[in-house]
């Protein structure tokens, strides 16, 4: 029986309602001041960044070392595109000196319960000096929330897990032991917390890039600390620092910080058949490395297929994960039988003009567009990543 939206697991990026990101921050002592004035420069960078609405700094009535920033953005790809950027990375820098702690929550706008009355005048009290020299985008302009993307259509359905992943290149000729290193090393402990647990771990390489994928029940960001802390997970690290391109120093906050931070390639699109899979399932990973400026607009094509596809009941494909970061691109599928069954559909091609428009959009589609089944084949072997190791928590007790 065919699967039907509402059963369906979906999380996306790609349904262009307007984006609210939450910031919680927690600061040094006596590093306030050097905060605001941190605050006043990203501030002016973030304003003019396309697809920014608007912004607020707030600060906690019960603690005064933690801080929220909200920022209200267009779209999540509009968002997306800023956070992962280079220009990003070298402007929250100066914050690494006074922030002891962040984390950040990302939330598709729903609703609306009332109205907006326009700019917030009561967002620092008078005569503050925050107030002052940090007003909110909305007070240096007119409101441009209104008109400036759309709520989401309705409420998606979730399975409780958080997906993310990590990658990153080690030297050319290199790869041979790394595949060993990261294929040899003991799991950690599942259990984070009370509320959190580690779901699955899934290793691929494709070339000299290695791609990380992580499954959690829970708090993501516990959960990768608590990996990180591990002596098995820091040891493995450590052992791999000599192959990588980006040179590191795990011992050093900031190093440590600036490469997860580069190295992160979040989930832009997920969904599964709710039903429940009927036998074995296997793991497979594809790597499209996009032309300049196009990993955005490829996610999005290849998100797209999938959607209708876990709801084909002839489909192979049970779930599938896009993870992008500008134009790095990594299709996470769990599919049922041989992954070449249907290779234009593993592909992410099968239907109407895809395969020209995945050439299009695509930096390693040399030999142009792939039209028969057997070029289609060749192209699929060639995006194929190598599954390194692929490790499953036991089930709760």
């Amino acid at each position: 029986m065919m699967t039907t939206l509402s059963e369906r697991i979906s999380q996306s990026a790609f349904d262009d309602s307007r984006l609210r990101v939450v910031l919680l921050l927690d600061l040094y002592d006596g590093a306030q001041n050097q905060f605001l004035e941190v605050y006043e420069d990203l501030h002016k960078q973030v304003s003019s960044v396309p697809g920014h609405i608007r912004d607020e700094l707030c600060q906690s009535i019960e603690n005064p070392s933690q801080w929220l920033i909200t920022s209200e953005w267009e779209s999540a790809p509009r968002f997306l595109a800023w956070v992962n950027s280079e220009e990003h990375v070298a402007s929250v820098q100066p914050l690494h000196g006074c922030v002891r702690d962040t984390r950040s929550l990302r939330f598709s706008v729903l609703r609306e319960t009332g109205q907006d009355h326009g700019p917030a005048a009561a967002a620092f009290p008078p005569g503050a000096s925050a107030g002052r020299a940090f007003p909110s985008a909305s007070a240096e302009a007119p409101d441009r929330s209104r008109g400036r993307g759309r709520l989401q259509v309705a409420p998606r359905r979730g399975d409780g897990v958080v997906r993310h992943a990590l990658t990153f290149t080690v030297k050319p000729g290199s790869e041979a032991v790394v595949a060993e290193l990261l294929s040899g090393y003991a799991s950690p402990q599942a259990r984070v917390d009370e509320h959190t647990r580690l779901r699955r771990t899934s290793l691929f390489m494709h070339g000299n890039r290695v791609v990380r994928a992580v499954e959690v029940e829970g708090d993501l960001l516990a959960a990768l600390r608590h990996v990180a802390l591990q002596p098995e997970v820091r040891a493995l690290e450590e052992a791999i620092n000599p192959y990588l391109e980006q040179d590191r120093d795990l011992s050093d906050p900031g190093s440590a910080r600036t490469f997860f931070t580069r190295a992160a390639l979040p989930a832009v699109h997920h969904v599964a058949a709710g039903g429940g899979a009927s036998g074995e399932l296997g793991r497979h990973a594809l790597f499209y490395p996009a032309k300049k400026g196009c990993g955005m607009e490829l996610a999005r094509l290849l998100a797209a297929q999938d959607e209708a596809a876990v709801d084909d009941a002839g489909s192979p494909i049970e779930a599938s994960t896009v993870f992008q970061r500008d134009d790095i691109v990594v299709r996470l599928l769990d599919l049922r039988g041989p992954h070449d069954a249907r290779p234009a559909l593993t592909l992410g091609v099968e239907g109407g003009h895809k395969a020209a428009v995945l050439a299009r959009l695509l930096d390693s589609a040399k030999d142009g567009v792939p039209t028969t089944h057997q070029e289609i084949s060749r192209f699929l072997e060639r995006s194929e990543m190598r599954l390194i190791t692929d490790r499953r928590s036991p089930d709760r007790a």
